[in-house]
């Protein structure tokens, strides 16, 4: 097992490159990149001005005519202040120059500074990862806690009242997006239109570092209770029906009925001969849903509940083309799931012992 630990460890290098080298030859392609966001905001234009200076750039660096009252002199622009940008932005070198200069730096963990926003970027994201961790553990966290007992509940009650109940509740969760129960819960819950009981800004208070430890504890929980529900009511649901169908599928097959005709207990069965087989499936998609509940699926929810989360710092960076925040939120991405794909893989041996990825 050690071997196969370093052959996945390894693996991740090239993986991290490949990722990362492809996004870097989209990005460059994009119109509308740092040098032009920064132009824009010298002139003081937004919008559709945004696209017509990048196009009459394009055209002047392809020898084209510059189109009259669109691009740089009619802006009243100066020559050396475009040069002083590209030179701040380092789009003065050749892109096989900020290429290899990317690369060397990400091998250290050095992202750089943001384009855009004071700081470096190791510091925007040290600032925002409180918040998806808090968001994405704790929902992550819950959804398992709701979901697999759950789904266990419904199999071995398959077709009975019960299943029938709750899979409506579940279709309706599934139905509806996640962004949709975060309105409403803030509609009800936070002084949008009904009551006022929780707090619609930030993880925690402005008053917080004056608190005691158990106010501290109290008002964190106080700020995460509708995002939190609001990532669990929409993420749940999956899960639950994954599971269900993971062991109904495993209820029926010949060894269960062979155990049972030993004189096996049901719970016996169920924990020490169908359990392990059937969270086989449910283990095999964990990186993926954890990745989708830690970042992806976090980033509306960030955005209603003014949350300054991982998920929302990469959408803004990307929005404004600021380059090291889009590849370093990126890179971390890349690396977690990357992780979670081994841990996931340790975990299958845990469940079973019969796997052996050493002999793969």
């Amino acid at each position: 097992m050690a071997a196969y630990i370093l052959r996945r460890l390894l693996l991740i290098i090239p993986t991290l490159w490949a990722i990362i080298t492809i996004n870097f030859l989209i990005i460059q392609a994009a119109p509308g990149g740092p040098v032009e966001q920064a132009m824009a905001q010298q002139m003081g234009v937004q919008g559709s001005a945004l696209d017509r200076i990048t196009s009459a750039n394009r055209s002047e660096t392809s020898g084209g005519a510059q189109p009259q009252g669109e691009y740089r002199g009619a802006k009243g622009l100066d020559p050396e202040v475009i040069a002083e940008i590209e030179k701040r932005y380092g789009f003065d070198k050749p892109v096989s120059e900020r290429y290899w200069d990317m690369i060397l730096d990400y091998l250290t963990f050095d992202f750089g500074d943001s384009f855009f926003k004071s700081g470096s970027v190791i510091d925007l994201v040290a600032e925002a990862m409180p918040v998806s961790i808090s968001l994405g553990l704790w929902s992550t966290l819950i959804i398992y806690l709701i979901s697999i007992p759950l789904g266990i509940s419904k199999a071995l009650h398959n077709g009975h009242l019960f299943d029938r109940w709750t899979s409506s509740i579940i279709s309706l969760a599934y139905a509806i997006p996640g962004f949709l129960f975060a309105i409403l819960l803030i509609i009800l819950f936070a002084g949008g239109t009904y009551l006022n009981w929780f707090p619609l800004r930030g993880l925690v208070s402005d008053n917080w570092e004056t608190l005691s430890w158990a106010d501290k504890i109290t008002d964190y929980f106080w700020h995460i209770a509708l995002p939190v529900t609001a990532n669990v009511i929409s993420g749940f649901a999956t899960l639950t029906l994954l599971t269900k169908n993971s062991f109904l599928d495993e209820i029926g097959k010949q060894y269960v009925m062979t155990a049972k005709a030993k004189g096996l207990t049901p719970s016996e069965v169920l924990y020490r001969h169908v359990f392990r087989n059937a969270m086989l499936l449910i283990i095999s998609g964990f990186p993926a849903a954890f990745i989708a509940i830690f970042f992806t699926g976090s980033l509306l929810i960030e955005v209603i509940f003014s949350l300054n989360g991982l998920g929302l710092l990469g959408f803004e960076a990307i929005n404004q083309r600021d380059y090291p925040v889009v590849f370093s939120t990126l890179y971390i991405f890349t690396l977690l799931g990357l992780i979670m794909a081994l841990i996931t893989d340790l975990t299958y041996t845990w469940v079973d012992p019969r796997i052996d990825f050493e002999s793969r």
